[in-house]
């Protein structure tokens, strides 16, 4: 995984232009920090990396350090710490874009690790966010983009209404 002090940040893209503020709101998430709102560093990680469904060059060498958070106390991480690297994957399909060359074993190693946090997570009761996140996090995993958007599209409420028209079908 790429060194939140390395200087490589510096050539790495997000939505802004270098992603120099990047490696400072990555080692906020060693806390946990929930997502709510526009809380931070959140708020910043989502609107820089994952940009109205545009992900770059810093989305890839960020996710590694997504990973490890979640993976330091799974059973205690919020929904997002699935969420983020599912829809980094899940833009990174429906773009056609490569993992620059340095960042991809990180990358893919990190995007492996999300089914087995998923089974560690599980300890826990999850509400109906926890539930859709981590389903779209295995099928983004397993390669299925398409799968794993709807899956982040999914509510209770969705899912009933869904499997309503499907019976009429």
């Amino acid at each position: 995984m790429l060194s939140l002090d390395s200087s490589r940040w510096g050539e790495l893209q997000h939505a802004y232009g270098p992603a120099l503020d990047t490696p400072s709101l990555l080692r906020q998430l060693q806390s946990l920090p929930e997502a709510a709102g526009e809380s931070e560093p959140w708020f910043t990680l989502w609107s820089s990396l994952a940009h109205q469904g545009d992900v770059y060059s810093a989305s890839f060498a960020a996710v590694p350090h997504v990973v490890s958070a979640l993976a330091s106390q799974p059973e205690q991480a919020g929904s997002t710490y699935f969420q983020f690297p599912a829809w980094v994957e899940i833009c990174r399909k429906h773009q056609g874009m490569s993992v620059p060359a340095d960042l991809e074993q990180a990358y893919f190693a990190a995007l492996s690790q999300l089914p087995a946090l998923a089974a560690a997570a599980a300890s826990r009761p999850w509400d109906g966010d926890m539930v859709a996140c981590v389903l779209a996090a295995i099928a983004a995993v397993k390669g299925d983009a398409t799968v794993a958007e709807a899956a982040l599209a999914l509510s209770p409420d969705g899912a009933a209404s869904y499997l309503g028209w499907l019976a009429d079908q």
